[in-house]
């Protein structure tokens, strides 16, 4: 079987976590998978669980939109011009206080989770209009339920990833490209201990983070494996018709707290921030 009589999936952020196990899970089903990530050593990792024959790497930066277009081009010959799954789950994080965190760290996180969805949308479009029942999916997070207190920007950029889904969903209808997005709550991978954190405008050590150690084992914040994101994102793509997914479930009822009353929801969240530092 060469790679134009298969199924394809694209995904960025593949050398590790949620992209990882996303990329392992499709290719369970038989999919070839473009892995795309700027850690060039995990992504040639990941090409060794799945075969040379069933994955290949591209090193990309998903914020040089001249890059992308080059990797999609080789995507498009690669496979006939085909692509039935585009997943944008490349993603970083800074927290602190807004006024703590360098304004060029903040802008980073917004090239990255939006600039970079938006860049890979872009390339990737006439590839998935080319492709009968095609999905277009990006990693959102939690952080969109309502605005998290010392993620601020990141946030912002999730919030955006959510309009930008809803948007979408209408608009790509008309050419049979599906589209949704995964909302994770705290989920075990390396943007948990890798991620900058500033206090009083300095940044921490990362050495001996407990953010995962410390999460509750029950409830909205639990800790959850990479593996259950992944498979959020197979059962859309296999046929449910959700356009927001959230994981765990139980992510969605803080969405509809903030529905019913954002300023509930505020006044809670306040009263915690009170009650914790902010490092957690």
């Amino acid at each position: 079987m060469t790679t134009r009589d298969r199924k394809i999936a694209f995904i960025t952020g593949a050398a590790s976590g949620i992209g990882r196990a996303t990329a392992e899970r499709f290719a369970q089903e038989g999919f070839w998978i473009g892995a795309a990530d700027r850690n060039a050593e995990g992504l040639e990792q990941l090409r060794d669980v799945l075969g040379k024959d069933n994955c290949r790497p591209w090193k990309l930066d998903v914020t040089d939109k001249a890059a992308y277009d080059v990797v999609i081009a080789e995507l498009s010959e690669e496979t006939g011009g085909q692509l039935d799954l585009l997943y944008n789950n490349a993603g970083i994080g800074a927290a602190g206080f807004l006024e703590d965190i360098p304004i060029e760290e903040s802008l980073k996180v917004i090239d990255i989770n939006l600039i970079g969805v938006l860049n890979g949308i872009y390339a990737a479009l006439p590839l998935l209009k080319a492709t009968p029942n095609s999905l277009c999916f990006t990693t959102s997070s939690s952080a969109a339920t309502y605005g998290a207190p010392t993620l601020a920007v990141y946030a912002a950029t999730k919030f955006a990833v959510k309009g930008l889904t809803e948007a979408l969903a209408v608009e790509l209808s008309r050419c049979d490209v599906r589209v949704a997005d995964v909302l994770p709550g705290l989920i075990d991978t390396a943007i948990l201990s890798e991620s900058p954190f500033y206090v009083d405008g300095k940044k921490q050590p990362t050495e001996g983070r407990t953010i995962g150690a410390n999460a509750p084992t029950e409830g909205p914040f639990r800790l959850i494996a990479p593996s259950e994101v992944a498979e959020a994102v197979w059962r859309c793509y296999d046929g449910d018709s959700r356009l927001h997914w959230y994981v765990p479930d139980e992510i969605e009822d803080i969405d509809k707290a903030k529905a019913a009353s954002p300023e509930k929801v505020r006044d809670a969240r306040i009263a915690m921030m009170k009650a914790q530092t902010p490092l957690g």
